[in-house]
C-alpha cells in the first residue's frame, strides 16, 4: 500500500505507479484529492459536485490552473502521448503472428483456446446435457433443488474446462462444490473454485470481471437473502450482458428457524424486475438441471438460479414437457378440453399445486397446472405459445409462490388470486410457516371454490 499520494501531482502519481510495478503483488495507491480542485471559489465545497461551475468560475479556474487552451482543444503533445493507435496495431499484429505460429505447432490447443475465448460451449455439450436431463427425469428423485443443482454440476462440470465456481463462505450449504473442484490458492492458480469468504458483493463483481475478460464461465453462490449485499454487481452483470451465473439457495420461508432476517420475501421480485436477468426457480431435479443448461447456453446476459433447502417432490413429465421447461413456463398437468381454472406455481409450490389439481379433478373440475420456472424466458415466447399455456379466455387463475405476492398480478389479472407473502416470515419450522402463511392444500381448494363459484 502506498499512502498519501497527492492526486493532483502528476509526478507523485507517476512515482507511485513505478514503485507499484516493482512488486509482484497487487498494490493499492491511496491518493488525496480536493473536490473541484482549481476552482478558486468552489474547490473543497459540495456545491461543485452536482452542478456546473458556470462560465465565470470556469474562467477563473483556467487562470488558476494556467490552462490557456479552449474548450475541447487537446494540445498536440498531450494528444501524441495518449494516441495509442499505432502502438496498439503493432501489438495486435505481433500477437496474431505469435498465435498463428502456436496454431501450427499445437492445432488442437489453439482451437480449444479460440472456442473458450469466443464463449462457445463444447460442440457436444447440448447433447450430453440433454441426455443427463433425461436420466434425471427417468430416475425421479425427490431431493432438495440445491442438491439437484450439485448433481447437475457433477454432470456438467467435467464437460466444461472453462467452469470457474465459487461461494461466499457457504459452499457446504449452497452445495456448489462438485467432484472435480480444486480451490484457487495464492501459490496455485490452477484451480477452478474460488473460496470468496463473506464477500457477496466482491464475489459478484469479480465474476463480472472474469466474464468480461472471457475464456471462463463463472458461477458464485450465497443464500438468496444475501443477494442484497451483491445487488449492484448483479445489476451490472445484466447491464453489461455478461454470462455470469448467480446461484442462490435457501429460497423462501422454507429455510425455517433462522427466521425473517434470513427468509427472502421481495428478492425474487427484485431479481425478476432486473432487465436482461433470467431468474429460474425450479420445481424439482429435472427443472434444476434444465435451468443450469439454459444458464450455461445463454451468451447475452446473466442468470440467477434459485434453489431450495427442503426436498421437492419429483414431477412426472413426457418428452414434450421436458423440452418446454426451457421455454420458461409450460403445462405440467392438464384436463381434457379448456380448463375452467389455472394454477400457476414455481419451485416448492408446484408440488402443492399438483396436489390441488388431483383433488379438484376428483371433484369433477377442469383444472390446469402451469409450472413457470423462469418468467422472463416465458414472456419472450411468441404469442401463440403463451396463449397455449395461459389462454386469455380463462380468467380464473391462482398463482402460488412463497415470495412477495404482487409480482403475479401480471399473470392472474384482477380477477385472479395470489397465494403469496405480504409480510416478513417468522422463526419456526418450515411446515409450520407454510401452514401459517396459507401455503396449504385446504387454502388453495377454498380459494379455487370461491373463484369457480363466481
Amino acid at each position: 500500500m502506498i499512502r498519501n499520494v497527492d492526486g493532483h501531482d502528476a509526478e507523485e502519481i507517476k512515482m507511485a505507479i513505478e514503485t507499484a510495478r516493482k512488486s509482484d503483488r497487487p498494490t493499492l495507491i491511496c491518493c488525496k484529492t480536493i473536490i473541484g480542485f482549481g476552482s478558486p471559489n468552489k474547490q473543497g465545497k459540495e456545491d461543485c459536485h452536482g452542478a456546473p461551475l458556470g462560465n465565470d468560475e470556469i474562467a477563473l479556474a483556467r487562470k488558476e490552473l494556467n490552462w490557456n487552451h479552449g474548450p475541447f482543444e487537446i494540445p498536440a503533445d498531450i494528444y501524441a502521448e495518449w494516441d495509442a493507435k499505432a502502438a496498439g496495431a503493432k501489438a495486435e499484429a505481433d500477437w496474431n503472428q505469435r498465435f498463428d505460429a502456436y496454431a501450427k505447432a499445437f492445432p488442437e490447443l489453439a482451437a480449444e483456446f479460440k472456442r473458450r475465448d469466443s464463449g462457445e460451449l463444447p460442440a457436444d455439450f447440448s447433447e450430453k446435457a440433454q441426455a443427463y436431463i433425461n436420466e434425471v427425469a427417468a430416475k425421479g428423485e425427490t431431493i432438495a433443488s440445491r442438491k439437484a443443482s450439485q448433481n447437475a454440476l457433477n454432470a456438467f462440470g467435467p464437460l466444461l474446462p472453462e467452469f470457474l465456481g465459487g461461494s461466499a463462505d457457504l459452499a457446504g450449504s449452497n452445495l456448489t462444490l462438485w467432484k472435480g473442484c480444486k480451490g484457487v490458492e495464492a501459490n496455485d492458480a490452477s484451480g477452478n473454485y474460488v473460496f470468496y469468504g463473506v464477500r457477496e458483493f466482491g464475489m459478484t463483481a469479480i465474476m463480472n470481471g472474469v466474464a468480461l475478460h472471457g475464456g471462463l464461465v463463472p458461477y458464485g453462490a450465497t443464500f438468496l437473502m444475501f443477494m442484497e449485499y451483491a445487488r449492484n454487481a448483479v445489476r451490472m452483470s445484466a447491464l453489461m450482458k455478461q454470462r455470469v451465473i448467480h446461484v442462490y439457495t435457501h429460497d423462501s420461508i422454507g429455510l425455517g428457524e433462522d427466521g425473517p432476517t434470513h427468509q427472502p420475501i421481495e428478492q425474487l421480485t427484485s431479481l425478476r424486475s432486473t432487465p436482461n436477468l433470467d431468474t429460474w426457480r425450479p420445481a424439482d431435479a429435472v427443472e434444476s438441471a434444465v435451468s443450469w443448461k439454459s444458464a450455461l447456453e445463454r451468451k447475452d446476459g446473466p442468470s440467477a438460479l434459485i434453489f431450495s433447502r427442503q426436498n421437492l417432490q419429483h414431477q412426472a413429465r413426457d418428452a414434450q414437457q421436458i423440452a418446454d421447461i426451457s421455454r420458461g413456463g409450460y403445462v405440467l398437468k392438464d384436463c381434457a378440453g379448456e380448463p375452467e381454472l389455472i394454477l400457476i406455481a414455481t419451485g416448492s409450490e408446484v408440488g402443492l399445486a399438483v396436489q390441488a389439481f388431483d383433488k379438484l379433478t376428483e371433484q369433477g373440475r377442469k383444472v390446469r397446472v402451469v409450472s413457470m420456472p423462469c418468467t422472463s424466458v416465458f414472456d419472450a415466447q411468441d404469442a401463440a405459445y403463451k396463449q397455449s399455456v395461459l389462454p386469455l379466455e380463462v380468467g380464473a387463475r391462482i398463482a402460488i409462490e412463497a415470495a412477495h405476492a404482487d409480482f403475479w398480478y401480471k399473470y392472474v389479472g384482477l380477477e385472479g388470486r395470489i397465494i403469496g407473502m405480504t409480510t416478513y416470515g417468522e422463526s419456526a419450522p418450515a411446515s409450520a410457516l407454510f401452514e401459517e402463511f396459507g401455503f396449504t392444500l385446504e387454502n388453495i381448494l377454498g380459494i379455487a371454490e370461491e373463484l369457480l363459484e363466481d
